[in-house]
Formats: C-alpha cells, sequence, structure tokens
C-alpha cells in the first residue's frame, strides 16, 4: 500500500513562509512526476507547481517567484517552500505523485494539509 504523508502547513502572517514536505512510502519502484496542488473554499482543485524525477520544474503563474519545489529522491520526499505568502495562498495543499508500482502504474494523493494565511 502506498502512502503519501504532508507536513508543514500551519497559520502565517501575510508576507511569511512556510515548507511544506511530503513523504511517499510503500512499495513503490518508482516514482515520475511530484507535484503540488491547493483547493481553496468554493473553488477547483489547481496545479501549484510540480517537478519530474529529472529535476524540471513548472509553476502556476500566481507562485511563480514566491514558491519553489524541490525532491529528494533518495528520500521519496518532495518540497514546497512558499516565501512571500498572500491571504489568496489560503488553501488546503495535496501532494501528488505519478507512482510505478512495478506491476501497475498509479496517481496517488496525500490527505491535504492545511494553509491559512491572515494577520
Amino acid at each position: 500500500q502506498v502512502q503519501l504523508a504532508e507536513s508543514g502547513g500551519g497559520l502565517v502572517q501575510p508576507g511569511g513562509s512556510l515548507r511544506l514536505s511530503c513523504a511517499a512510502s510503500g512499495s513503490i519502484f518508482k516514482i515520475y512526476t511530484m507535484g503540488w496542488y491547493r483547493q481553496a473554499p468554493g473553488k477547483q482543485r489547481e496545479l501549484v507547481a510540480h517537478i519530474t524525477s529529472g529535476g524540471s520544474t513548472n509553476y502556476a503563474d500566481s507562485v511563480k517567484g514566491r514558491f519553489t519545489i524541490s525532491r529528494d529522491n533518495a528520500k521519496n520526499t518532495v518540497y514546497l517552500q512558499m516565501n512571500s505568502l498572500k491571504p489568496e495562498d489560503t488553501a488546503v495543499y495535496y501532494c501528488n505523485a505519478d507512482l510505478n508500482l512495478g506491476t501497475v502504474q498509479t496517481s496517488s494523493w496525500g490527505q491535504g494539509t492545511q494553509v491559512t494565511v491572515s494577520s
């Protein structure tokens, strides 16, 4: 069974920083692209950033220059460093990973971690 465990969410003031982590565990043969999505109340889930196994990255326009995605392949972990946070960044942040489990390829999601930006 595969699990994506997120951590690092919380309450932060505008202009502050947070670092999210997501560790994948279980019977994983290979991890391809890993990414972060977010969903604010009343809105659809949207891509924040993703990173390929080779390290290529892609960001939503709304977070470019403020957020940085990275990964540690040895630890099966993806990070999201969020700087200069704004109230509109408030959302539940979800980790996603495209996985090769040996006999099947699948896309897995974490349970989500709340990020609240407020004074």
